[in-house]
């Protein structure tokens, strides 16, 4: 099961990789926000990050998290647990946090959209206040999985 252990540690790091871009990337939002007007010389330099960030690390590594994921799904139903444990509360809380990481990523890409048009949809205390969320989701999932709760 060597190959097990690689797969997991390789999905830990494409996790860490799209959790460190999804904390990173609202915090260059709200300063964003709160410092570069549109259309300004650092408005340009922000686009080029958030554009970076988000295309270089973030998507890649959602892409990494998703393979890796379900190639442990895989493999854990097909020849560890069986296809059960798919059905478990501490699995269906990791899937409910999936989705909300997912759909998350997904306003965060759309929000850099907005904001390299000029707009700005929210606000830099939004942009704080909300950061933390993809951290919050991953401490429930890791909780979950690592404890097994219910079964």
């Amino acid at each position: 099961m060597k190959w097990y252990d690689l797969l997991r540690g390789l999905h830990i790091i494409a996790v860490i990789a799209w959790m460190a871009g999804m904390l990173y990337l609202p915090r260059l939002f709200a300063y964003h926000t709160e410092t570069a007007p549109p259309g300004s010389e650092f408005d340009g330099h922000f686009k080029v990050w958030e554009a970076k960030l988000l295309r270089i690390i973030v998507n890649p590594a959602m892409i990494a998290t998703f393979i890796f994921g379900l190639a442990l799904i895989y493999v854990d139903g097909a020849q560890r647990l069986g296809w059960g444990f798919l059905l478990k509360p501490w699995m269906l809380t990791k899937i409910a946090g999936i989705v909300f990481l997912s759909g998350w990523h997904g306003y965060l890409a759309r929000a850099r959209k907005q904001i390299a048009r000029g707009e700005r949809p929210r606000s830099a205390r939004f942009w704080r206040m909300t950061n933390e969320l993809p951290f919050l989701a991953a401490i429930v999932m890791v909780l979950a999985v690592t404890t097994e709760f219910g079964g």
